[in-house]
């Protein structure tokens, strides 16, 4: 059984710190989302390492929004439709493609600087678009410079308060109403932050598996602190790999962009065979799910592990100029993008998945709320459309701090809450081997594709280490770890529940979409286990 709390404690005896709004998270929806709220409200910014340590930082292929005089919201509408594979929230989905563009102009009048083109903002294509919408920056940099104008921005916020490395280890709540966190500080002191909202924007948790195109801080915290404090999570079978991952020995899986595929690279097998055409009339810009998929198909025939991306056709200038900072990186390791076909392989790269949110990211917990990819709006539905994630962070930030905005202050900002567990002191075997351990369950059996008997395997395996939970935690790996396994158990559990294939989520055994018997969301609660919410299309 996974404790609502992972810690012992008693809030009378806890040092207060009071604020209005907590935001729990600094990529580019905690940054957005404070800068949003400071306006009218005092803002505490909570991130386990720096400013500059998230997903978002790591985002290189861009921002989604209707720009172009040949788009139009309806268009970006039927893209996002078609890879949510039948999941997405149609109203949610609406409001990201009419709001985005504003909230992109805003990014700008805060200092990020999308590439231009005599004049013109500098759109590109991307895998599933109809048409080009993508905003870049720096040619791949785009997550960078949003984190790196937001950060500023923060800095000259008088009312954002900015905790760096602390850890957020558990929501509090009382009687379904979330009354702030508990953090541990970096000396290692626990506080109590109380405020009228409290916001997740924790990001994803890309590092469930060993393979992930994200940084290490992306460990599920937001959602499985909100999943043991009572909100509802949706849809955690769908995770997103992503099909292009540098794959070199002595490299890191380096995210090698969707926008490289949408400036004409092809996908090679081992033998130099285009193989695209033989999945999918899309070729490379299919969607995500199917190009992972086939890859790891051409992997499996050719008895490789990787496959090659190849864009030789395009001149070295123009290479340098897109994609300066794969063509730095690759050329670290020996490879040169312009000239040299690069081994590439799948990796774990997006959750659709998270805490549930109606259209104003407010959960069914009272006061609590969620944003970017700790959040499940309904946007992405079983598979996400390039680059909507950072519009959509925007987007939801804003209506968040406008329903924030309506709340009343706390009447108690310190109730009487006690935990006493009696935990035992953590086994000798070491945090890190139990993190490994478990990534390498989650690759093997709940992976790009799975089937009955290895998700079960997982969940048993899994399962095993559910004593962690009685044990005394005190450090951040501890933290991270609870969490983990927390996601990690209902990714298994969810994958097992859906006995279909659609969008990122696919089983072998049940490899046909099922719209007659899976037309709805997977709902997890930790009192009430596995649930459903049927699919209601507008």
């Amino acid at each position: 059984m996974i404790p609502p709390y992972l810690i012992d404690f008693s809030l009378q005896d806890l040092p207060l710190v009071e604020t209005d709004v907590i935001v729990v998270g600094s990529g580019i929806a905690g940054l957005y989302t404070a800068i949003q709220a400071s306006r009218h409200q005092r803002v505490m910014l909570i991130s386990k390492k720096s400013l500059f340590e998230s997903n978002t930082r790591y985002a290189q292929g861009g921002i989604a929004a209707v720009i172009a005089e040949d788009d139009s919201p309806d268009y970006h509408l039927q893209d996002t439709l078609i890879a949510g594979a039948g999941l997405c929230a149609e109203e949610a989905v609406h409001a990201l493609v009419h709001e985005g563009p504003d909230g992109v102009r805003q990014l700008m009048q805060m200092g990020a600087e999308f590439d231009q083109v005599n004049g013109e903002l500098a759109l590109t294509m991307e895998g599933a678009h109809s048409h080009r919408r993508i905003l870049h920056a720096h040619g791949d940099a785009t997550g960078y410079e949003i984190v790196r104008a937001l950060a500023e921005y923060v800095k000259t916020c008088s009312n954002i308060t900015l905790w760096d490395d602390h850890f957020a280890i558990d929501l509090v709540t009382i009687d379904e109403e979330c009354r702030g966190v508990l953090v541990q500080r970096p000396d290692g002191e626990r506080v109590y932050v109380t405020g009228k909202a409290t916001v997740l924007c924790t990001g994803g948790g890309g590092q469930l598996y060993r393979y992930t195109t994200n940084p290490d801080v992306a460990t599920a915290d937001g959602v499985a602190m909100a999943y043991r404090a009572g909100a509802i999570i949706q849809d955690m079978e769908f995770i997103q790999f992503h099909p292009t991952s540098l794959c070199y020995p002595g490299a890191p899986r380096f995210l090698i962009s969707e926008a490289v595929r949408g400036e004409g690279a092809v996908l090679r097998n081992i033998k130099g065979e285009r193989f695209m055409e033989q999945y999918h009339h899309q070729l490379e810009l299919a969607p995500r799910d199917i190009v992972a998929r086939a890859i790891v198909s051409e992997m499996e025939k050719t008895k490789s592990t990787f496959v090659y991306l190849d864009i030789t056709h395009e001149s070295e200038e123009q290479v340098k100029t897109r994609f300066p900072t794969i063509y730095e990186t690759c050329l670290r390791y020996g490879l040169d993008l312009s000239s040299d076909w690069i081994p590439v392989a799948p990796a774990a790269h997006y959750m659709m998945g998270g805490v549930k949110t109606d259209l104003n990211g407010e959960t069914n917990i009272n006061r609590l709320f969620a944003c970017g990819e700790t959040s499940s709006t309904g946007v992405h539905g079983a598979n996400r459309l390039a680059s909507n994630s950072l519009s959509e962070a925007i987007v939801f930030g804003r209506r968040i701090v406008e329903r924030i905005n309506m709340l009343a202050p706390l009447t108690e900002p310190v109730p009487h809450l006690a935990v006493d567990e009696n935990r035992h002191e953590l086994p000798i075997q070491a945090v890190v081997e139990r993190r490994l351990k478990l990534q390498k369950v989650m690759v093997r059996y709940v992976g790009v594709r799975r089937d009955d008997p290895g998700l079960k395997k997982a969940m048993d395996e899994l399962h095993r280490q559910i004593g962690f939970f009685s044990c005394r935690l005190s450090r951040k790996e501890e933290y991270e770890f609870a969490n983990l396994l927390t996601c990690a158990m209902m990714v298994a559990r969810s994958a097992n529940w859906r006995e279909e294939s659609r969008g990122a989520h696919y089983r072998e055994d049940y490899p046909e979409r099922n719209d007659a018997e899976w037309s709805k969301h997977t709902l997890l609660h930790h009192k009430h286990g596995i649930t459903e919410e049927l699919i209601h299309h507008v």
